[in-house]
């Protein structure tokens, strides 16, 4: 069994296991990546933690405006073993913006996910210290929404 295909056959499993709530698969270009329903975001991750791909090498959002559900999360996890990863992705309502945290999965999804609170404004249940952690604490608006004005806040730099 080669690499990829190691990385497909934990793919049909989580499918297997999730059914309905897997919402779909890509294949591009040897990558696979895999969408699952919100509600079961965090089983999603620990099954494949659980099943070698344990490095969490990323987790960021993406903000598609014109479409609802508005947001993209997307988490890369790598397979060490296998040298192989998975990209796992579910959507997120601009209303209430809310997703569940992945802490408990990896303590390193911590400051992933206070950076998207800080630049998209999802929120993360579950999180055990949810704050921004690149802007000041009085800092409005989320500057990585696509609807965040261009020039930005009015803001003085120096107090």
């Amino acid at each position: 069994m080669n690499n990829l295909d190691f990385a497909r056959v934990t793919v049909q499993k989580l499918k297997e296991r999730l059914q309905e709530q897997f919402l779909g698969l890509r294949e591009d270009r040897g990558e696979l990546t895999v969408w699952v329903d919100r509600a079961v975001w965090v089983q999603a991750a620990t099954f494949l933690r659980d099943e070698g791909f344990n490095n969490l090498s990323d987790l960021t959002a993406v903000d598609y405006l014109d479409r609802e559900p508005r947001f993209d999360l997307s988490a890369i996890l790598m397979c060490p073993a296998f040298n192989e990863d998975i990209r796992l992705k579910t959507l997120v309502e601009e209303e209430p913006c809310l997703a569940p945290s992945l802490v408990e999965v990896w303590s390193g999804a911590n400051w992933f996910e206070r950076e998207i609170y800080d630049l998209f404004g999802i929120r993360f249940e579950g999180h055990p210290d949810l704050k921004r952690i690149l802007l000041p604490a009085d800092y409005h608006g989320h500057p990585l929404r696509k609807d965040y004005p261009v020039t930005g806040p009015a803001t003085s730099m120096y107090r």
